[in-house]
């Protein structure tokens, strides 16, 4: 099946194979379904993933499916890049990687960036089963605008990098999740694929690896090796499928 989706602002298809809806997909609706029936109030689902695994497409592709398949309840679907610290604050604030100090700007993106005191209220709200507000990233601001969004579905699935990292104050985040979903992948095919995005976004090839290779792969690095398993993991295959 062919899903088309906006991914940084980037119009794109993926390809989702009957075999991956049949026995990965339709399942974990049918049983993240009964789970919200047998509890009787809204649960939380959290989809952990390194960058470049493809966890917003396939967030959006399961809530696709879940709205245009009879017998599933529908899935909202919500992300955590409207926690990134606002653009002014990782300008002024500092860190230090690898031994050098550098503006947090530069490492956008990693852990340190986001503020996770907000990220855990709100995840709690929604868990909580409150009709509340969520922020969501504007690119174009570079800046997150706070209650973009209302949150009221049943089944509420949110997805990020660092859901399941186990690591002080992340790993108190899923404690609030009914159920979770982890995808891992081979280092150097998620860095195949953040490299083509990049360049797709407009950079050129050496730009592009650059970017890459200082920011993008350290998160995936981090995610990899300093993550906990889910309920369910997937793992992603190099023609794009999931096992």
């Amino acid at each position: 099946m062919i899903f088309s989706f906006e991914n940084s602002g980037i119009e794109s298809e993926v390809s989702f194979t009957e075999d991956n809806i049949n026995e990965i997909f339709i399942p974990l609706l049918k049983r993240l379904t009964a789970k919200q029936k047998a509890k009787g109030s809204r649960i939380l689902v959290m989809l952990a993933a390194p960058p470049g695994a493809g966890k917003s497409t396939l967030a959006g592709f399961l809530e696709y499916l879940s709205k245009n398949t009879a017998g599933i309840t529908p899935v909202t679907v919500i992300g955590m890049d409207g926690f990134h610290r606002r653009q002014e604050y990782l300008i002024s604030h500092s860190v230090i990687r690898d031994g050098q100090e550098m503006q947090m700007v530069k490492i956008k993106g990693a852990p340190v960036t986001f503020d996770l005191e907000a990220l855990t209220e709100h995840i709690a709200s929604v868990a909580s089963g409150k009709t509340c507000g969520w922020p969501e990233y504007n690119r174009m601001l570079h800046n997150p605008v706070d209650n973009a969004r209302t949150v009221d579905g049943e089944i509420v699935l949110l997805e990020g990098n660092y859901l399941l990292l186990e690591e002080d104050g992340w790993n108190k985040l899923r404690q609030y999740a009914d159920y979770t979903i982890g995808i891992i992948a081979k280092e150097d095919m998620l860095r195949e694929r953040l490299v083509d995005r990049k360049i797709a976004s407009g950079a050129v090839q050496e730009e592009a690896e650059s970017f890459v290779d200082f920011s993008d792969m350290h998160n995936v690095r981090i995610c990899l090796a300093e993550s906990v398993r889910a309920d369910l993991m997937l793992r992603l295959k190099d023609d794009g499928g999931f096992a």
